[in-house]
């Protein structure tokens, strides 16, 4: 059999298995298989990974490409979530289409390198910023198609019903062909009415809403319920997802087990953003500050599909980020004390599998006749991935080498260059690419 590429002797993520090769051809994965042959001289790749971890990239949930890197352009003195609203809301005033594409696509770029290969990006759609941040999102999803399959949800962040005009913005946005629908309840006059409208929106074009919800410490009333009920009531189970959902973090265990069921019940997804969250929560609290991060690995083990992403990046949510969802994954762990095996693999599969399955990505995963969608850790497992901040240093997309960074190599004493003997050295391997094309 013939293939572009080989990757040879990695392992799958997964349940545990032992290396194998994979073979690539027309930009989906053709074989898999130990020790793959090919024709000689027939102009394969050959990439040498010595048992590293493959995954099929990582899948982003949440992200807000649109407002990244502004930080020096607001000025912020309590770090509070009303403070980063206002403060976004005043610098987006003088946002360019040219100007948030410019921001977006150095976010994107490091999210590609850090080997995310599925996203989606929450854009803000409003009387004050229009629709600049879905143009020039929907240009950037263009341009970078070769790296990254990027979806693109608008909301209004400030509010809907109290907002004149943007109802109809949220709607035009839609029929130029937004992807998915979502909404801020917790900043309307009216947060039922947003939800119910939202839905309509939804159920008009046939698409999918992705809420941000209940952002704050006290879990005596919630949004959840009501768009549970909405939910239920327009059939649009596994089409809901909701993020931050800060109020779970002060639940006692009973009712995080009626809340986890009445979630996996409607079939709403839930993602949680530790690097925000973290920031955010709990400002005014003196000593014995609470976490405010979501328990997605005790939803998860009830049913709920749940996924850990990034949110924002350099602005005032969140003033700081790479775009790791590693680190993410890693932060999350931290928090949530999980460091078991299986606690850590949990992390990673809400990063790559659970995403995806939110998403509803049919063709996510390494496996024969998906897209070559791969992308290589410099680890052995799951779990080490997390708990060490595994590297990506490969990866592929639909069978075109999208990124590269070469392990590191340490230089001993007495040898001037490559790896010492008896060492891997994937820098100098045959079929390692010496830059990323073009």
């Amino acid at each position: 059999m013939s293939f572009d590429t080989i990757l040879r002797n990695g392992r799958i993520a997964g349940p545990e298995q032992g290396p194998v090769d994979i073979g690539v051809r027309d930009g989906r994965i053709a074989a898999i298989g130990p020790k793959l042959e090919t024709a000689a001289a027939d102009g394969t790749r050959d990439i040498a990974l010595d048992g590293r971890l493959l995954v099929a990239g990582f899948v982003e949930t949440h992200i807000h490409l649109d407002k990244s890197c502004i930080l020096d352009r607001c000025a912020c003195r309590t770090g509070t979530l009303k403070e980063a609203i206002e403060t976004v809301a005043a610098a987006k005033l003088a946002f360019t289409e040219d100007d948030i594409y410019a921001r977006a696509r150095r976010t994107l770029e490091k999210a590609i390198v850090q080997g995310t290969t599925r996203m989606r990006t929450h854009v803000e759609v409003d009387p004050r910023i229009g629709l600049k941040g879905f143009r020039a999102i929907n240009r950037l999803k263009r341009d970078y198609a070769w790296a990254v399959d990027l979806e693109i949800c608008v909301f209004p962040q400030e509010g809907l019903t109290n907002d004149p005009g943007a109802f109809e913005l949220l709607l035009e946005a839609c029929e130029n062909g937004a992807d998915l629908v979502g909404g801020c309840p917790y900043t309307d006059s009216d947060p039922h009415r947003q939800i119910a409208r939202v839905f309509d929106l939804a159920k008009r074009f046939s698409i999918d809403i992705d809420f941000h919800l209940d952002f704050d410490l006290d879990p005596s009333w919630m949004h959840l319920d009501e768009v549970c009920r909405r939910t239920m009531e327009h059939g649009w189970g596994g089409r809901v997802a909701i993020g931050h959902v800060t109020k779970l973090s002060a639940l006692d265990a009973a009712s995080l087990q009626r809340v986890g069921a009445k979630l996996a019940g409607a079939g709403i997804a839930v993602t949680v953003l530790p690097a925000t969250d973290l920031f955010l929560m709990g400002r005014g609290i003196e000593h014995s500050v609470p976490r405010g991060v979501a328990p997605a690995h005790r939803l998860r083990d009830m049913g709920v599909t749940c996924s850990l992403a990034t949110n924002n990046v350099l602005n005032p949510f969140t003033p700081f980020g790479d775009c790791s969802l590693i680190r993410i994954a890693n932060l999350y762990a931290n928090i949530a004390q999980a460091g078991r095996s299986d606690e850590l693999e949990a992390c990673l599969d809400m990063i790559t599998n659970m995403p995806a399955r939110l998403m509803k990505l049919a063709d996510y995963g390494i496996a024969v006749g998906n897209p070559a969608d791969i992308v290589v850790l410099d680890c052995a497992d799951g779990a080490s991935a997390v708990a060490e901040l595994a590297q990506p240093i490969l990866g592929i997309k639909r069978g075109r080498i999208s990124f590269s960074h070469p392990a590191a190599l340490i230089h001993r004493p007495g040898i001037e260059t490559g790896a010492a003997p008896g060492e891997a050295a994937m820098l100098n391997a045959p079929g390692w690419p010496d830059r990323v094309p073009g």
